[in-house]
């Protein structure tokens, strides 16, 4: 795919991407609201390009489960950006965050040139208590949201697991294995210093968290086949094939690539194309596929073209039904380990893949180099994101 797939100032480039340490629910990071933890990010990435702060058009988040009030705008504000600078907090589930930076590339796109924070956020620790309002005026709590309407069924996240699982023939011991190696993948690029330079670490109560609090060591192939089905008598589906909740943040900074090489960036990556798509709810965990096969139609890449692959991992099994539907060798996907490791944090998570793509990108250092980012959501949709790096001076 040429450079100049778009002309200079509308083709998207993301030229910074930062994160915190994504953390269980109700661990290290349980303290923190929202907008705590996305401030830092915010302000780290202004820190390291150097951004005049009031250059930022607009700051574009994704959350899932907030209480609402524009988390964007109220972390902006947290990270010290002028009261000039907007913001606006979209959801649409666990795909908000990579729906975030989708946005904010087609708002470049449409032309001047702007510039954009973009990403997600996540606090599932000090996420609200939801309730219905009864006739007689009482909360009637309920655990999440509807999806989508009662004669669609609205399954559970882990029931849709079971149904991919089943309708894609993905076997327990697959499931186990997969999982098994997203721990010891994510382990290892703790060990190698891979995340250290996209982590912002985050002041607490407790003391400075400076690394994710996910991935364990001793999770062995015999641990694995030791967890009890989780959502269905007899299934596949376990706690350890599946990801855990957590909290995070990650956001890029996104404009065009005249802007990018007016601010003398080294390198980028491209947005090449952007879709999402629907399927049915009952099969949510899928919802990946068309998305992503119709941006690498739409950009005339075949999947065994593809340098990285970064897919959110909700459940082992729809990320291997995914995969395998698209012709993607598994054990090229989620190359420094994912979700089912480091754990999922709703509407930050999209983000977080997009993060990795860059980081993994630039360790690679290859120009022309192709990333995928996709993610499947509650409701039964997908967004996937097709990424180029480059170098945009020696």
């Amino acid at each position: 795919m040429p450079a100049d797939f778009l002309t200079p100032d509308r083709q998207p480039v993301i030229i910074a991407a930062r994160r915190t340490p994504v953390c269980p629910v109700n661990g290290a990071l349980r303290s923190l609201r929202a907008h705590e933890l996305l401030a830092p990010v915010l302000a780290a990435l202004v820190a390291d390009l150097a951004l005049d702060p009031d250059s930022v058009a607009d700051v574009v988040i994704g959350n899932a489960v907030g209480g609402g009030g524009n988390v964007a705008r109220l972390a902006l504000l947290e990270a010290g950006l002028p009261v000039s600078v907007p913001g606006i907090t979209v959801d649409r589930q666990c795909g908000s965050g990579l729906d975030a930076i989708v946005l904010a590339s087609r708002l470049v796109a449409a032309g001047g040139s702007p510039l954009y924070l973009a990403g997600g956020v996540e606090s599932t620790s000090t996420a609200p208590l939801r309730a219905h309002r009864k006739d007689d005026g009482g909360p009637e709590f309920y655990r999440r949201a509807q999806f989508v309407p009662h004669s669609f069924g609205d399954p559970d996240m882990g029931v849709a697991a079971e149904t991919v699982a089943a309708e894609y023939g993905v076997g327990r011991e697959r499931q186990d294995d997969f999982a098994l190696a997203s721990h010891r993948k994510a382990l290892a690029a703790t060990r190698e210093g891979y995340f250290a330079g996209e982590l912002v670490p985050l002041e607490t109560p407790a003391g400075t968290v400076t690394s994710d609090g996910g991935p364990r060591r001793g999770l062995t192939a015999a641990v694995m086949a030791r967890f009890p089905a989780a959502f269905v008598p007899g299934g596949t589906v376990t706690a350890g094939n599946s990801c855990f909740d957590a909290d995070a943040a990650s956001a890029v900074v996104i404009t065009s690539l005249a802007r990018a090489r007016e601010l003398g960036v080294p390198d980028a990556m491209l947005v090449l194309g952007t879709a999402t798509s629907g399927v049915a709810p009952q099969l949510l965990g899928i919802g990946a596929v068309p998305a992503a096969a119709e941006v690498l139609a739409t950009a005339g890449v075949a999947a065994d073209e593809l340098d990285l692959v970064e897919f959110n991992e909700a459940f082992a099994s729809q990320t291997l039904a995914c995969l395998d539907q698209l012709e993607i060798d598994p054990e090229r996907a989620n190359l420094d380990g994912g979700a089912l490791a480091l754990g999922h944090a709703y509407g930050a998570s999209g983000a977080v893949l997009v993060t990795r793509l860059l980081a993994q990108a630039r360790r690679m250092g290859t120009p022309g180099a192709l990333g995928l980012a996709m993610i499947s959501m509650a409701g039964g949709m997908g967004t996937a994101a097709l990424l180029q790096y480059g170098r945009l001076r020696p």
